[in-house]
């Protein structure tokens, strides 16, 4: 065999060590005491995992924190200024950013990615030239696909129908929204759902991204993945007015999202940072909680969405830390819980994208990283560092384990 990764713990059995074996960048075998030659890697009883799944980032509008203000700190602030600073972007500068934060991903074992891009008259395409070439220069280690939308409104913003359309005829997989930025929230919803039919292209909006849950524009986008049956594709970001839902209707938005297939990402980094500037004290947080949500059956994710922008002024792309800032923020402590954290980066996460040849099975790509830890909800609870990552079978990233140097006994 090519690799036979040694003494695993695997996510659903932490509880024993087997044994992977790899060949043709897949893996063909996972058992216990496997007979086989082949290079090895004894990861001594630690955590192996299929690679990190970041559904929601914005490579585009990444690390540009040098040319924008962020002063107020909220949407309205965030949406302006990125507009302003959108007017220098050139492909060779969206390139350079991307690169880094993408680069930042690797480092923190993300395998698979869906970024977002941003199209409008002012920036035109230039956001998806300088995304495109990091898709092929990258493979070796990460599965890149584009969903573009229009950030600052669709049917009042003339000309950015034309330019998504163009994306999507030059390489962009997926197609997304922003409701709230136009001037018919449904018109735009609805456009989205026209083009996603013609281009057979999944959908992934951002949606009510605000502080009450007086309206939902989530239930009207329920009904169309039932008109257009796109259950299963159709995917919707942010989502903070249902942080303030009464239970009762969180739980019937939970039903109505559960029965039409429509899943969640929470962008806990960016939702926490934005939310409650309206308030003089005790802020809301405005983070919805997932993990409830997952107990109605709602597939959802977890995400990085911006880096180092005034949307978000952090960022190290490590997922197994927005994991870990969720579960804080939500008051997650059962350990079922804190597992489906894990499990909202990595199983639900590819699921979201429909990434199907995924996972630790045999027949599917060798993509996986190692955690210096045992469990998932450690690598979560723990703030686990990623040791090794591989893509197709061939490795990606090396972190050396960490190693205290004692002074010796006298």
């Amino acid at each position: 065999m090519d690799l036979i990764v040694r003494n695993a713990r695997l996510p659903h059995e932490p509880g024993r060590t087997v044994d992977i074996g790899i060949e043709g960048g897949r893996i063909v075998v996972i058992e216990t005491g496997l007979k086989a030659e082949g290079e090895e890697l004894d990861v001594g009883g630690r955590l192996v995992s299929p690679g990190f799944v970041e559904t929601h980032i914005h490579l585009d509008k990444s690390c540009i924190l040098d040319r924008c203000q962020s002063q107020r700190g909220d949407l309205t602030e965030a949406i302006g200024e990125v507009a302003k600073a959108k007017a220098g972007f050139t492909p060779e500068d969206v390139y350079a950013r991307g690169k880094r934060t993408l680069e930042k991903c690797l480092m923190q074992g993300t395998t698979h990615m869906r970024t977002q891009l941003e199209v409008d008259p002012g920036i035109g395409l230039r956001g998806l030239e300088g995304v495109l070439p990091l898709i092929e220069e990258y493979r070796w280690a990460i599965d890149i696909e584009i969903c573009v939308f229009p950030q600052e409104g669709l049917l009042n913003n003339t000309g950015t129908d034309a330019l998504m359309v163009a994306a999507l005829n030059k390489g962009a997989r997926v197609v997304g929204a922003a409701p709230y930025t136009d001037s018919d929230p449904h018109g735009q919803i609805d456009r989205v759902f026209e083009m996603a039919r013609e281009f057979d292209a999944d959908i992934d909006m951002h949606l009510d991204f605000g502080p009450t849950a007086d309206t939902l524009d989530l239930d009207y986008v329920c009904a169309m993945a039932d008109r257009y049956r796109w259950g299963g594709r159709t995917a919707i970001g942010h989502v903070t007015k249902l942080a303030a839902a009464s239970p009762t209707r969180f739980d019937a938005a939970a039903r109505r999202m559960r029965d039409a297939g429509v899943a969640l990402t929470v962008l806990p980094s960016t939702d926490l940072f934005l939310m409650g500037r309206d308030c003089d004290c005790n802020q809301p947080r405005g983070v919805t909680h997932t993990h409830k949500l997952i107990h109605h059956g709602v597939n959802c994710s977890l995400s990085t969405n911006n880096v180092l922008n005034p949307f978000t002024p952090f960022g190290d792309c490590s997922l197994v830390r927005m994991a870990n800032l969720n579960a804080n923020i939500c008051h997650i402590g059962a350990t079922d819980d804190i597992r489906e954290c894990f499990n909202m980066i990595t199983e639900r996460s590819a699921r979201l994208i429909n990434a199907r040849d995924y996972g630790l099975a045999p027949g599917k790509s060798a993509d996986f990283v190692v955690l210096d830890c045992q469990t998932s909800e450690a690598a979560i609870a723990e703030l686990a560092p990623v040791l090794f990552a591989y893509k197709r079978g061939r490795r990606t990233l090396t972190r050396p384990a960490a190693t205290l140097h004692r002074p010796p006994l006298n």
